[in-house]
């Protein structure tokens, strides 16, 4: 796998994909930098070698040229992370574009105008992709947010390259770790998946049985596989339809000596509210008029003993409804026995949109292995996917 680390990048432009989509507030400032961060060793290590950096990105889904969408607003913000200032040109192809990548000078950094200015970009258009790849020598890709769109800055420029194309360490990163979860991880090896729906979770769970030993399952989609074996669930979140599907994979889990573990006990509501009035059920008998809406304390107890014996832990999906006050103990619960497994050794992999909130919402970030930065990537890396942006570097 090339990255950034087999090339000398002294007196060379690197043109580089990086996934600045952050969040901006009323007033166009960044509300958090967590991905601008991410970027810098990347950035650092070119500067350090007597390169610069032309920098890539997009930033929302505008429809056309808008405003609140300008990467302009974020060269501050970018210039405070990486300490150095950062040019910016009003466009991220024509004449503006090549005249300021030809102008600079190692140690220097420019930041292109939102590539989703163009339609082009999403079309993965190959004249628009030519153009970009004007402004660099080598080309560089640390958007792994992005690596699962065939867009013209992801995938297609990277043809216009060569061999002179490599991963950033983002990236690269974002790759060893879903290869330890699948491949190499050291066993026994735990996926715990959680959040709403059984059926977005499906083709995970098929792809990933093969690689693992325990697969705890928690959130709403746990009430599918209860009701499935005959349990009472209430009110609770249920998809009756994938009730076959739920027996099947516990079927397909017992041929391949995965143990699931699901809730015993849940903490119930009468309703969807964080004021509802609660109480602690066995989860095959709760009460019609009640849901389920985090896991209960024996539950708690179960999975941090499973956790606790896992040497590689993925964890994708909350177990309960966190961002009520009143159902975040199970997520939180969990997250100190994936902390305190980690520190024992184990390597703890989070991805997935709410894993990562939950993550940093209760300040388990640095606790972790790792962090993925890519909801919809990481998901398509573990339902086996090639995804296009990575292969676009390994071809």
């Amino acid at each position: 796998m090339q990255t950034i680390d087999n090339f000398n990048f002294e007196n060379k432009k690197a043109l580089i994909r990086v996934d600045f989509n952050v969040p901006l507030d009323d007033n166009y400032k960044v509300t958090d930098n967590t991905r601008i961060v991410a970027a810098k060793p990347t950035i650092i290590k070119i500067l350090e070698d007597g390169g610069s950096c032309v920098l890539m990105s997009h930033l929302g889904r505008p429809k056309g040229v808008q405003e609140e969408f300008s990467l302009r607003h974020i060269v501050n913000a970018v210039e405070d992370v990486l300490g150095v200032e950062v040019l910016f040109s009003g466009n991220c192809i024509g004449s503006e574009a090549e005249q300021m990548a030809e102008n600079l000078k190692p140690g220097q950094i420019l930041l292109l105008e939102n590539l989703r200015f163009h339609e082009e970009e999403k079309q993965g258009d190959e004249a628009f992709s030519e153009k970009l790849s004007r402004l660099g020598d080598i080309y560089v890709n640390d958007a792994f947010g992005t690596a699962h769109r065939a867009h013209a800055s992801t995938t297609v420029v990277a043809k216009f390259f060569d061999s002179n194309k490599c991963f950033g360490y983002l990236l690269a990163k974002e790759i060893e770790s879903i290869k330890k979860v699948m491949e190499s991880g050291e066993k026994p090896v735990t996926a715990i998946l959680g959040g709403a729906k059984v059926s977005s979770k499906i083709t995970i769970i098929d792809n990933i049985l093969d690689a693992i030993d325990h697969l705890i399952i928690g959130g709403g989609m746990a009430y599918t596989f209860i009701k499935a074996q005959g349990g009472s669930i209430g009110n609770s979140l249920v998809e009756d339809d994938k009730q076959q599907l739920a027996l099947d994979i516990l079927e397909q889990a017992k041929a391949k000596n995965v143990q699931v573990h699901l809730p015993v006990d849940v903490i119930i509501a009468d309703a969807f509210s964080n004021d509802a009035h609660t109480d602690t059920s066995d989860i095959n008998a709760i009460p019609d008029g009640w849901m389920g809406l985090d896991v209960g304390p024996n539950s708690e107890g179960l999975f941090a003993q499973v956790i606790s014996d896992s040497k590689t832990i993925l964890w994708n999906g909350p177990l309960g409804v966190f961002e009520m006050d009143n159902f975040a103990k199970g997520t939180i619960a969990l997250g100190y026995a994936i902390a305190n497994a980690t520190e024992d050794g184990a390597f703890s992999l989070v991805g997935g949109g709410d894993s990562v909130a939950a993550v940093k919402q209760f300040g388990f970030q640095d606790k972790v292995s790792y962090v993925s930065t890519g909801g919809g990537a990481m998901l398509e890396s573990l339902e086996g996917k090639t995804l296009p942006g990575i292969a676009a570097i390994l071809e």
